[in-house]
């Protein structure tokens, strides 16, 4: 995959210390992975590298927010996203099974592309299940919502006794 130039940083020529990146994430960088689970994203991702002598350590901060499709009722609400990260970059010959902590790049590499970890944090800040919050606090009216509740079961609770379907199941103890 090729690299986005913009998230390409020449570690090289830095002094050692803190350096400070900003870059702006939209749809058009998700458009680079082909990544396409949300309408819109508005995202301002911050990056500090500390450069060692011997490794570099880099700090993400992602913030903003994305427009995500309810997985109830179809309808587009905003997500808002802040995450951190932190990555230790050493230099060598990358390990069989690399560690989500340390990322090791060849001997005399003079650049990182940090575009695929950004990717990653936004993706894994994501929630697994989306849904609106006009669903959870009851004030999103939309028809799916209205077919979903006409189609919910009836409450049937006996009152004053146990469901006897579920006696024979007590047998068994």
């Amino acid at each position: 995959m090729e690299a986005i130039k913009d998230f390409t940083i020449p570690f090289v020529g830095l002094k050692e210390g803190k350096h400070h990146f900003e870059f702006s994430i939209d749809n058009t960088f998700f458009a680079h992975f082909e990544f396409n689970d949300f309408d819109q994203a508005s995202l301002k991702g911050l990056l500090t590298l500390d450069k060692k002598s011997s490794f570099l350590e880099l700090h993400f901060q992602v913030k903003g927010s994305v427009v995500l499709p309810c997985d109830v009722s179809t309808e587009l609400f905003d997500f808002p996203i802040e995450t951190k990260f932190d990555l230790i970059v050493k230099f060598g010959i990358p390990p069989v099974n690399p560690s989500d902590e340390i990322l090791v790049l060849p001997e005399g590499s003079y650049q990182i592309d940090v575009s695929h970890l950004f990717y990653e944090v936004v993706v894994l800040a994501l929630p697994h299940k989306r849904v609106h919050p006009g669903i959870e606090d009851g004030s999103l009216q939309n028809e799916i919502i209205e077919k979903l509740k006409a189609l919910e079961p009836k409450e049937t609770h006996l009152k004053g006794s146990e469901d006897p379907r579920w006696n024979k199941l007590k047998d068994l103890l």
